[in-house]
Order: C-alpha cells, then sequence, then structure tokens
C-alpha cells in the first residue's frame, strides 16, 4: 500500500468492493500470419508452442512466453489490430447485470472452447472481454495438438 509521510494510503473504493474478476487469463491476439508468428514467438523468444490448431477455416495457437502469466492466444479470424484481453468470471450473466448496472455496454456475446464470453471496450477503445470457463477440459483437448507450424 502507497505511503504517504508515514501514513498508509487506501484507495477509495477498492476495499469495499467484492471483486468480480478473478483473473486475465488470455490475451487473444489477432494474427494475419498465425503459423509464421508461432515460429517467430517458439524460435526467436523461445517460446513453448501450448497448440496449434487449424479447423473451420481458422488457425489458432496458444503459445506460453514463460511460467507464468496470461495465456497467449493467436488468431487469424479476431478482426483488428488489438488485443482483446480475457478476464475469468466465476458466473457471466452475474457479472454482466452487475457492471452493467455502472454503465458497461457490451459489444457482443461469442461462445469461446473454455465457455460463454462478453465483449466491450472501453471509452479509450481498449478491448475487454469476459468469460466463465464451463469447459476447463478443452485444455487438455487441445494440449500438445499442432496441425501446423
Amino acid at each position: 500500500m502507497p505511503r504517504s509521510g508515514g501514513v498508509a494510503r487506501r484507495w477509495p473504493g477498492w476495499e469495499d468492493r467484492t471483486v468480480t474478476i478473478d483473473a486475465l487469463d488470455i490475451l487473444y491476439v489477432p494474427s494475419r500470419d498465425v503459423e509464421a508468428d508461432v515460429a517467430f514467438y517458439r524460435n526467436v523468444l523461445g517460446a513453448r508452442v501450448v497448440f496449434a490448431v487449424e479447423a473451420m477455416s481458422a488457425r489458432v495457437a496458444e503459445i506460453a512466453l514463460g511460467r507464468q502469466g496470461p495465456r497467449v492466444v493467436l488468431a487469424d479470424h479476431l478482426s483488428g489490430e488489438a488485443p482483446i484481453l480475457l478476464s475469468r468470471v466465476d458466473d457471466l450473466e452475474q457479472a454482466l447485470r452487475e457492471f452493467g448496472s455502472r454503465g458497461l455496454e457490451l459489444e457482443r456475446r461469442v461462445e469461446l472452447p473454455l465457455g460463454p464470453c462478453a465483449t466491450f471496450r472501453t471509452p479509450g477503445g481498449q478491448r475487454l472481454g469476459l468469460y466463465e470457463r464451463t469447459r476447463p477440459e478443452v485444455d487438455e483437448h487441445f494440449a500438445g495438438r499442432s496441425d501446423f507450424g
């Protein structure tokens, strides 16, 4: 906690709120060439390729840049240039009601392999998403799969 003149300073409202977001889990990153990006992350940065899947005319790969931190998922079907920061919540509908009461405006709802997701933008244009992990077995299903790269 920041200190000012020897006195602990509290951020107003933080200690009063129930934290709805469990964790920033996934950086969902658009890629024009997932195979080339996978090769770059693996060969140049030394990342571990968790999976590289090609299905339904889309290529998606997860790479691990370090032992900890959010998952990095590269996707050629994701529009735009900016990543979507996906945060996990226990109950998506409850979180959307809570944030909706504070003014959150949804951009869209999508179904991810891990579960339902809702995306939105901040006033400054950052792309954010909330998802509920209803299918945890998906991790094991895709782990080690390599359709390309």
